[in-house]
């Protein structure tokens, strides 16, 4: 009963450490099994006649490696461990061990059958000197209950092991734990092992091989070398901090492409199949006039943004562009709107050109002295190219309705111009206006202030 007090005290033991750390996900858990051998010898024991005890004294670690003559071992699996790792180095282990005794020391034993279920609690001494990556060892102390044949005993254990690892989860595990009993019936020993352990149990969340524990970005499939991290364009930047991460692009651009090679992300280049300035937002300006070449509609040749950067037209090559130029076909100086300066002699013919016509009461038709008027203007008009226009102004008295001298002064000024036409004066150069009884040349009150209204004056405009 006091056998099985031990080793229910020794499992509640385990499972109590094993929930308290069970927080600890990178590769927790631990087995091994192999192969033990008991070593009674090199323990400094007292002489004693009982079978059990070593016959004459020893020293301590005396034939320590003397195999042949005293380890007692079985060729076939007989050592069981499973192990919970803690926390800064610790881990805790439970250990089931089972043997058979033929060497106490230098005496003979009549095969006596040999159990151990020890608790242990080890300590990685690369915690202390650093990662020495596949050699792992440790440092081992603990208790436990042993058997032999019939006699039981307490035991406290203290040793020294390594762990020799093949991979992140497979390697050798050798130990050598020393046993102190407290029942003279089974004197103190070696307990040496050897056996394979293997690890589990790391959480591995996004399933990349790389567990959370060490994991950058445990939520998403990475690559080991950036530390569990995902590159989706592989450029050699995580798509954490890459600003482009569905496409490969350069590092001082922070992931992002430059296909023009202007120094201007792709994302953030208007152009970016073309080189140009920053300024420009990545669009070249080729002529330089402040109109990037995909607006400009003469990226060639300088011109102002208003004109989709083409320069103005200048029709007759004056100086002066065609929307400033009053006479867009022949050259003049900017100081005359781009109009050629008239000859003194077209000045003078100009000058002081003011015919009036007058017509009968109720008529439209003109009289023999207003041809005479009309004549001497188209005579100016034809010798002299550079007059564009004579405005034709008709009036009437106030003699009928008002709409009646409307209708009257628009036929007498039309008389005018069909005259001029008549004598080869183009029609694009005579204007006509009408303004019936208004602004009348005299009072209406007497014959003669009426028969002064009934007129159109007829005025040569350059």
């Amino acid at each position: 009963m006091k056998q099985f007090k031990i080793i229910f005290a020794a499992f509640f033991l385990l499972i109590a450490i094993n929930n308290t750390y069970a927080q600890d996900n990178n590769n927790p858990w631990q087995i091994g099994f192999g192969v033990n051998a008991v070593d009674f010898y090199p323990t400094n024991a007292s002489p004693s006649t009982d079978l059990t005890t070593l016959h004459g004294s020893t020293v301590w670690y005396d034939e320590f490696f003397n195999a042949d003559d005293h380890y007692n071992m079985i060729p076939a699996i007989t050592r069981l461990s499973v192990g919970r790792y803690i926390t800064k180095g610790f881990s805790f282990e439970a250990v089931g061990s089972l043997n058979k005794i033929e060497h106490i020391g230098d005496n003979s034993a009549s095969d006596l059958s040999y159990y151990g279920l020890d608790g242990t609690l080890k300590y990685d001494i690369n915690n202390i000197v650093g990662e020495t990556g596949w050699f792992d060892p440790y440092l081992a102390v603990g208790g436990g209950y042993t058997w032999m044949d019939n006699w039981g005993t307490g035991t406290v254990n203290g040793g020294v092991g390594a762990n020799i690892w093949f991979n992140d989860n497979i390697g050798l595990n050798i130990e050598t734990k020393y046993k102190h009993t407290f029942d003279s019936s089974i004197i103190q020993h070696f307990q040496h092992s050897a056996g394979i352990v293997i690890k589990f149990g790391g959480t591995d969340t996004d399933g990349d091989g790389i567990y959370d524990k060490n994991d950058a970005c445990p939520d998403v499939f990475g690559l080991e070398e950036f530390n569990g991290c995902p590159d989706s364009d592989n450029d050699g930047i995580i798509d954490s901090e890459d600003a482009c991460p569905e496409i490969a692009g350069l590092a001082e651009l922070n992931g992002c492409p430059d296909a023009d090679a202007d120094g201007i992300a792709d994302k953030d280049d208007a152009c970016p199949n073309a080189k140009g300035t920053k300024a420009n937002n990545g669009c070249p300006d080729t002529d330089g006039d402040g109109v990037v070449d995909k607006d400009d509609a003469c990226p060639k040749v300088v011109g102002p943004k208003e004109n989709k950067g083409c320069p103005w037209p200048d029709t007759d090559n004056d100086g002066v562009a065609d929307k400033d130029d009053k006479c867009i076909n022949e050259a003049g100086p900017a100081s005359n709107n781009g109009c050629p300066e008239k000859a003194a002699e077209v000045l003078k013919a100009i000058e002081g050109v003011f015919q009036t016509v007058y017509f009968n009461i109720g008529s439209s038709a003109i009289k023999s002295e207003g041809v005479t008027k009309l004549d001497a203007v188209v005579e100016i008009m034809n010798k002299y190219s550079e007059i564009k226009t004579s405005i034709a102004s008709g009036y009437a008295d106030s003699t009928g309705s008002t709409k009646f001298n409307q209708k009257l002064s628009e036929k007498r000024a039309n008389a005018v111009k069909e005259y001029l036409i008549s004598k080869g004066v183009s029609t694009d150069r005579i204007s006509t206006e009408a303004f019936g009884e208004a602004n009348p040349a005299a009072a209406n009150n007497t014959s003669k202030g009426r028969a002064l209204n009934r007129r159109v004056e007829v005025k040569l405009v350059d």
